[in-house]
């Protein structure tokens, strides 16, 4: 495509004005309420007028280009949060990026380098709004396309702010907001590609697990911001990971189960690992299957008809699973079991797991999981053992042994739907440790 750059010879009272309509005021209210600092809090307000100015603005020139933005950034409390401008717009298969003006007098406008850096957030085309906030209404100001913006960008070696911000001139924007129009129109999107988001987030992600859990804390404070805390380095690896800003976003809005240093940290351990590690698939177990995982660990699948082997794994959990009867605890004949023998720290450990579907009429995708935790005999539990298991809301439970019973067994009863998994963490000492890999639940054969 031809772009043409034009000088931003703005008036400031256009007759392409659009005003805006009481109940998008309304929307625009609703979404920046789930903001918990104030000034990114009006910023996406504003962010919202400008959105539903440029919906109005084409679908009254094409009722065939429709803006698509339950999916976009300012949906999603947790992007909203950190982003200041509207990215993931979509019109059609175009990926719009929406930047707010609150002045057209300015020769420069902020932009994140979140949309112009990380590929998960680059659009086909930058487009600005201009927000008049105290009269209700809102302006189409101008586009560029994103190769045209690479361009521009490569050529005058703009410098990026320590705020994480290019300091973008306007001028660098085709003023005529009808191009917009055509480009949509004539364009298709394959005609402007974009850069391809790395494949290997997770294990970025993994190899600065405990960088993070030591830095993400101090986000508490909502009007903390990631650049003031992080490097860009870490910042990609949390900006693209969904869970992580749904983690940070929960921390600033006081949603968290816990307040707590250590415990905040604990959990956002699990949490990256949940993210970042390759679960175990019980699912396969209602086959008689192993998944690669299970494999490679050396689970052993057990039957739950009674036992024939003396002091057999089978054998053991028969005498569990009539121990759990007697504590009204009952296993469903559709539970399938497996168990792992592991050391830590020379200690013979071994976990039981059982799993199974419990979907019911009102809980149509649900599943639970069973674990026991014990030694092997004739091992016994350190008295100083401590087993945990989490999901990405939390810490579910954790328990301690009761040195007066190293002999019993620790158990752990969590459900969740198909789609949630769990990890479970023993230890017996402050960094002395065991992740296991995470639990999930697939039940198609294969899978």
């Amino acid at each position: 495509m031809t772009n043409v750059a034009m000088s931003m010879e703005f008036e400031r009272l256009s007759t392409t004005s659009l005003n805006i309509e009481s109940e998008a005021i309304l929307q625009a209210v609703e979404l920046s309420r789930q903001i918990p600092d104030e000034s990114r809090q009006w910023q996406t307000y504003l962010n919202g007028l400008a959105l539903f100015t440029l919906k109005t603005w084409l679908e009254e020139r094409d009722a065939h280009l429709t803006v698509s933005w339950q999916e976009s950034t300012i949906a999603k409390p947790e992007l909203a949060n950190i982003l200041p401008v509207v990215a993931n717009l979509k019109v059609g298969e175009f990926n719009i990026c929406l930047i707010t003006l609150d002045s057209i007098f300015d020769e420069q406008v902020p932009l994140s380098r979140i949309v112009v850096d990380l590929p998960e957030f680059v659009p086909h085309f930058y487009v600005l709004v201009e927000v008049l906030e105290e009269e209700e209404c809102g302006i189409v100001r101008g586009v560029i396309s994103y190769q045209q913006f690479r361009e521009n960008l490569t050529s005058s070696q703009i410098k990026i702010q320590a705020d994480w911000t290019y300091l973008i001139p306007l001028d660098w924007f085709e003023k005529d907001p009808n191009n917009l129009l055509l480009y949509l129109r004539v364009l298709e999107p394959e005609a402007i590609p974009l850069p391809i988001a790395s494949a290997n987030r997770q294990q970025q992600l993994a190899a600065i697990e405990n960088e993070l859990g030591r830095l993400l804390p101090q986000l508490q404070s909502p009007e903390t911001e990631l650049w003031q805390v992080l490097s860009w380095e870490q910042g990609i690896a949390v900006v693209t990971s969904p869970d992580l800003l749904d983690w940070i976003y929960k921390l600033q809005t006081n949603n968290l189960q816990t307040t707590n240093l250590a415990s905040l940290q604990t959990y956002l351990l699990d949490c990256i690992r949940l993210i970042t590690q390759p679960a175990i698939n019980l699912g396969r177990w209602l086959w008689n299957e192993l998944d690669e995982i299970g494999e490679a660990l050396s689970w052993e699948l057990l039957s739950l008809t009674p036992a024939r082997e003396f002091r057999s794994p089978a054998a053991e959990f028969a005498v569990i699973k009539s121990q759990l009867q007697n504590q009204g605890i009952e296993i469903p004949l559709i539970g399938r079991c497996g168990y792992h023998n592991f050391n830590l720290a020379g200690n013979q450990l071994r976990i039981y797991a059982v799993a199974w579907n419990s979907s019911t009429e009102n809980d149509p995708n649900l599943w639970s999981l069973l674990l026991i935790l014990g030694a092997p005999a004739p091992n016994t539990l350190p008295h100083n053992l401590q087993f945990r298991v989490s999901d990405k809301t939390g810490i579910l439970t954790e328990q301690r042994v009761n040195p007066q019973q190293v002999n019993s067994y620790l158990f752990a009863a969590v459900a969740g739907n198909w789609d949630e998994k769990f990890i479970a963490t023993v230890s017996v000492a402050d960094g002395v440790e065991v992740t296991l890999p995470p639990f999930a639940f697939d039940m198609r054969q294969g899978s």
